[in-house]
């Protein structure tokens, strides 16, 4: 199996290079204050900010920014360890007397006594397996997780690549101009010039926590263009985001007259830079490759949604995990690792009593879109479904995995997929403000738990709900 390698940075252009290099990365943003950032490490080396070369800047910025994300790591892996409590698992397609005859019948996708079509069969929508009787298996829930790639238990990786560009004209660092009218001044400047882009990465080995960082540059000749050329290339919305105000892959690459240096640099992500950092962490590159030609970096979550005309946002991340698998009850399933997510509660602080639970809204692009359902997606690379489960509910929805405790899990297991329910509270003395951190929910919301049916629920929410509520009951009871 790929070591995964986690990208602190949702930039498409560093995606895209990466992708095109064999490895898929799974998207944490770090939301580092990079001024704050500069300032504290220059106030350590007893210096001014002004007084750190380009390149020590972009490598400072670039560790601040892996260190952030691998401090989130930490926490979801702190939280997954202190997992107490008992994963029920369950087998649907075991039920006494069920067939994938059976359900594909329910779904109207074929007539009694004849196999199953497949290519109707296979659709995007969740299970229902109302009315069954499922053959189910309880064990702790850390024999569970025992044997599973996942972060607690990981001796390395996986990898955290933090990254930070800037440009060097004149003497003069350059970030991003954030203005049109910042992002004019410079293009004029640059209009006929040479200047510098230096990028600075950091990789921090998530198993051992050692770091190893180092900044690459290239120079850049423009060539000349006019006041237009300025204004309708500012049109395009490109330079006032890019570091130096131009990008070699988009519409500025057109009025770069010549590179002397590393081009995927000036892209943003090194590519020999990032090689020589893994190899120095005693890491093969090749040994970062995961992309597989059968499952392409632009597969849609909103694939068979039944909402015709409706795509997914152009910005929206694939990350690895992500995938439609065909699984053995005739369905498509998302997650060719399977799927998992945290149905947070919170307790009444007398009577201990659940009095609400954390709900997304699903965005109407996604499968079943304008549902509510519990926040969650495909379990990634080197991650338990419990660690996985922790990282997409923060990542949807804000829910932090220092703030809650893990009390129990339910697994519907299909063979070649599961989905598994983590069951957690807000720790006595913490408060979770869950909010949509991403365009996947339209509404994440603490719901109180008695109004939660009247919802119109995901399928499989609906269906699992009645129970669900007993075992939080149960949990509660016993939490104290």
């Amino acid at each position: 199996m790929a070591i995964p390698l986690i990208l602190a940075s949702k930039s498409l252009p560093r995606r895209n290079v990466l992708n095109a290099a064999g490895v898929c990365p799974t998207i944490r943003v770090s939301h580092v204050d990079e001024p704050a950032a500069l300032r504290d490490a220059a106030a350590k080396a007893g210096v001014n900010v002004g007084e750190l070369s380009i390149g020590d800047r972009v490598a400072i910025l670039a560790e601040a920014k892996a260190q952030a994300v691998y401090q989130a790591y930490r926490n979801v892996a702190a939280t997954a360890d202190a997992a107490s409590g008992e994963c029920v698992v369950g087998y649907p397609l075991k039920a006494a007397g069920r067939s994938e005859t059976d359900d594909a019948v329910e779904r109207g996708t074929t007539e009694p006594g004849k196999p199953i079509d497949y290519s109707t069969a296979h659709v995007a929508t969740t299970r229902d397996f109302s009315g069954v009787s499922i053959p189910t298996r309880t064990q702790p829930i850390n024999v569970f997780t025992a044997g599973r790639p996942g972060l607690v238990h990981s001796t390395v990786g996986p990898l955290i690549l933090g990254c930070d560009s800037m440009f060097l004209m004149d003497g003069e660092c350059y970030g991003k101009p954030h203005s049109v009218e910042a992002a004019r001044e410079r293009l004029k400047h640059m209009s006929g010039a040479t200047g510098e882009l230096w990028t600075g990465h950091c990789l921090v080995d998530f198993a051992t926590g050692r770091v190893v960082r180092d900044a690459s540059h290239a120079v850049v000749h423009f060539s000349e263009f006019s006041g237009d050329d300025i204004e309708r290339y500012i049109a395009t919305g490109e330079p006032l985001e890019v570091a130096g105000s131009f990008t070699l892959e988009g519409f500025g690459g057109a009025f770069i007259d010549g590179i002397e240096g590393d081009p995927s640099g000036i892209i943003g992500l090194s590519l020999p830079l990032v090689r020589r950092l893994t190899e120095r962490l005693g890491i093969a590159w090749p040994d970062l490759w995961n992309v597989r030609s059968e499952l392409a970096p632009t597969e849609s979550k909103a694939e068979g949604a039944g909402h015709a005309g409706i795509e997914p946002p152009k910005e929206n991340v694939h990350q690895p995990g992500d995938g439609w698998i065909d699984c053995d009850c005739g369905r498509k399933h998302w997650g060719v690792n399977g799927a998992s997510g945290v149905l947070l509660a919170r307790r009444d602080e007398r009577t201990g009593n659940v009095t609400h639970v954390v709900m997304q809204h699903r965005a109407v692009w996604s499968a079943e879109g304008g549902t509510w359902g519990i926040p969650g997606g495909a379990t990634a690379q080197g991650e338990t479904p419990i660690e996985g489960a922790l990282r997409e509910s923060y990542e949807e929805a804000n829910i932090t995995p220092e703030d809650i405790d893990v009390v129990g899990s339910y697994c519907e297991d299909h063979g070649p997929w599961a989905y598994t329910t983590v069951f957690a509270f807000e720790k006595p003395g913490h408060t979770v403000e869950p909010k949509a951190n991403d365009d996947e929910s339209m509404e994440i919301a603490w719901v109180p738990i008695e109004q939660v049916g009247g919802l119109k629920l995901l399928t499989a929410m609906r269906t699992d709900w009645p129970r669900f509520v007993a075992r939080l009951n149960a949990l509660a009871a016993a939490y104290r």
